[in-house]
């Protein structure tokens, strides 16, 4: 079975410095506000599990992901950079003609690709 659902979802997972949570929280709001106005953002937050991190996000497609790429990117590397928080794992979901738009792109990042080949989209 195949799927016309063209979503794309990232899942980075991210694990913060010991006595950095309430800057990393700080900058977890920055990134939402960003992101509120992007128009292919289908939904976008994050989870927190102890020191853990994970960004729940998804996109309409490739296009739209790479457009939050874009948006959040200076951000991204400035808390990156600071050492506040470390990237642990990097998951990027959907269909291989979206996913094929990321590869390039991301190709510093190693991330997984998880390739959706069954289901539907509402």
């Amino acid at each position: 079975m195949s799927t016309n659902d063209k979503c794309v979802t990232i899942h980075p997972y991210f694990v913060v410095k010991e006595g950095e949570m309430d800057n990393v929280r700080a900058n977890l709001e920055r990134f939402v506000e960003l992101t509120r106005s992007e128009k292919d953002c289908l939904y976008y937050g994050f989870t927190i599990c102890g020191d853990k991190v994970h960004c729940r996000e998804g996109y309409a497609n490739g296009d739209g992901a790479l457009a939050h790429l874009d948006n959040v990117g200076a951000l991204l590397q400035e808390v990156l950079g600071s050492g506040m928080m470390e990237l642990r794992d990097l998951q990027i979901h959907g269909p291989e003609d979206e996913l094929a738009k990321l590869r390039e792109p991301l190709a510093d990042l190693n991330p997984s690709y998880w390739v959706l080949e069954y289901g539907f989209r509402n």
